[in-house]
């Protein structure tokens, strides 16, 4: 990993949009900071695309994507987008929810079959590792789950690292994936991940091939669970953070932040915008 202040400018001056981690990427201690706040709404008037994408659940999101200035939030690592109900990307398909009361817009990678199958086997799952990994709790947001499951391994509880082993083979013994974030291990079933999710958004809300045009993205994270990102991205940053997961990492973002968490994507928007 390099400084961010050696990613040239002439790299950056490109850049069409930025896709970024929410948990500990975006937020600091749980809660967005005024600086990455500021950060996503500069991006915005700047005339870039900014979507977070992020294993947290739709329940969860729901508020941020009626309220933060991006474009789209993808939930449950790449399974279901939200958007306000009104704006230029609003498809055809999308299920509205009470837009009256400024409902976010979902529309989902999984038809509602698919889905009610694998969320009846998912519980089963999550009630064996609740049974057999000793100390393991679902994380506290499940109810807002859709489409996947949620260990809690350091966001209000902690797990050793043979414990969050130990869940992760009982996800995959069972046909599921399974990644492990900066506080939570998620698992679903379904081909659906992150970068498949920021491909498919790409397309619906915007109508692009984000591989076409791959080197005019830049991609923010901070832990394990962001590596496939690291690895299609050659622009990709971690937030100083990072260093906690480095040692799990087979795929290193190419830049690293000097501050953490929110501070660190700050630092990422004023990278961008200085091109601008």
């Amino acid at each position: 990993m390099q400084p961010l202040t050696q990613w040239p400018a002439l790299a950056r001056v490109s850049l069409q949009g930025i896709l970024t981690d929410i948990d500990d990427t975006l937020t600091t201690e749980g809660a967005i900071t005024p600086d990455a706040l500021g950060a996503l709404a500069d991006l915005k008037a700047a005339g870039l695309h900014v979507i977070p994408i992020t294993g947290r659940p739709v329940g969860w999101s729901e508020p941020f994507a009626i309220t933060w200035p991006v474009d789209s939030i993808v939930a449950e690592n790449g399974a279901v987008a939200l958007r306000r109900a009104t704006g230029d990307f609003v498809q055809e398909g999308m299920v509205s929810l009470q837009s009256a009361r400024q409902q976010p817009v979902k529309t989902y990678q999984q038809d509602a079959i698919t889905r009610a199958a694998n969320y009846a086997s998912m519980q089963q799952v999550l009630a064996q590792i609740e049974r057999e990994v000793p100390g393991a709790r679902r994380a506290t947001d499940s109810p807002g789950r859709e489409t996947d499951i949620a260990i809690d391994h350091s966001e209000f509880t902690h797990l050793p690292q043979d414990a969050i082993d130990h869940a992760v083979r009982i996800m995959r013994a069972a046909g599921m994936n399974a990644t492990v974030s900066s506080i939570h291990i998620n698992g679903w079933f379904g081909a659906h991940n992150k970068l498949e999710g920021a491909r498919w958004i790409v397309r619906e809300l915007l109508g692009r091939d984000l591989d076409a045009e791959i080197d005019q993205w830049v991609y923010v994270g901070d832990s394990t669970n962001d590596q496939l990102m690291f690895q299609h991205f050659p622009h990709s940053v971690g937030v100083a953070n990072i260093a906690r997961f480095v040692p799990q990492l087979t795929h290193l973002p190419r830049y690293v932040t000097q501050g953490e968490r929110g501070a660190g994507f700050a630092e990422v928007a004023r990278a961008v915008l200085a091109t601008r």
